[in-house]
């Protein structure tokens, strides 16, 4: 068994030092598909450090500032092939907006192994913490490592919240580059499932597949562009899980509901690859605002 379940959750938490400036800012904008019209000011508040109304930072920005990947590959008694790993599912917490410039520290620890039967999900918690340990951002990331279930654990939660009745409040589609996922390898994500055909062939699939969390960002950033005025500190909170592949360059299909639970303030969310017959790529989606 390559995963050692129990050496995992006893690990002690992992601290890594954060800096980022507005450069980092801008290449992950961009990376996500930012910047197009070029001259377009809702566009260059995300892109030009410049901007007169300064330069607005997405919360997810923060999941790739934090460096902290898919962390559990570093630790002893992990024994895993990439090629078996899917970014399953994200979480993320905003506690306060990001600033566009900073010295953090990423406190990383496990919190659950559950079995799949086919397949082992590892569940990755980070908190992002200033320089005065104030928190900013929590992220919790679940890996999907097809191959390594039946070992008799917890299956853990299970099942989806189903979209809301009713047809959604707007469907809008949005287009991604061929290069898209070239592009986001800048932000430090070197899978390489996501530029290598050989390796994605020995994946399972056609050619190298779009990074989740790129998928993610864009929709994010296309969601509070047209909900939000684009304005980014509104955001508490966004989720997702990950459904099925993207292929760079087909267009995105997001549908959007305005929350029905009186619990929560924002929009629940869905993306398909238009390209496929709506095959899904982001569900149980969610944005939730202060």
């Amino acid at each position: 068994m390559p995963i050692d379940v129990h050496g995992l959750l006893a690990a002690p938490p992992v601290r890594t030092d954060v800096v980022w400036d507005d450069r980092d800012v801008r290449l992950y904008h961009l990376a996500l598909g930012a910047g197009v019209p070029e001259t377009d000011p809702d566009e260059l508040r995300y892109v030009y450090e410049r901007h007169p109304r300064g330069l607005k930072v997405l919360p997810l920005f923060g999941v790739v500032a934090a460096g902290v990947g898919f962390q559990v590959f570093d630790r002893p008694g992990v024994d895993i092939d990439l090629a078996r790993v899917l970014h399953g599912g994200q979480e993320v917490t905003v506690h306060r907006p990001l600033p566009p410039a900073a010295k953090a520290t990423a406190v990383t620890r496990l919190t659950d192994v559950h079995d799949k039967g086919t397949a082992a999900v590892i569940v990755q918690e980070s908190t992002l913490l200033d320089e005065t340990g104030e928190p900013l951002l929590t992220q919790r990331n679940h890996v999907f490592v097809r191959g390594e279930g039946g070992f008799g654990g917890d299956r853990g939660p299970s099942g989806r919240t189903p979209d809301p009745d009713g047809e959604p409040e707007r469907v809008f589609e949005l287009p991604t580059l061929p290069q898209q996922a070239l592009l986001y390898r800048l932000t430090g994500d070197w899978n390489p499932l996501h530029a290598d055909p050989d390796a994605a062939r020995a994946a399972g699939y056609d050619r190298p597949v779009l990074h989740g969390l790129c998928t993610f960002g864009a929709v994010v950033k296309a969601v509070t562009d047209r909900f939000l005025g684009g304005d980014t500190s509104a955001i508490a909170g966004c989720r997702t899980r990950f459904a099925g592949v993207f292929l760079p360059g087909e267009t995105l299909r997001i549908s959007v509901w305005t929350d029905p639970d009186p619990a929560t303030r924002g929009y629940r969310l869905r993306a398909t690859a238009a390209e496929r017959g709506d095959a899904p790529v982001l569900t149980d989606a969610a944005l939730t605002v202060r």
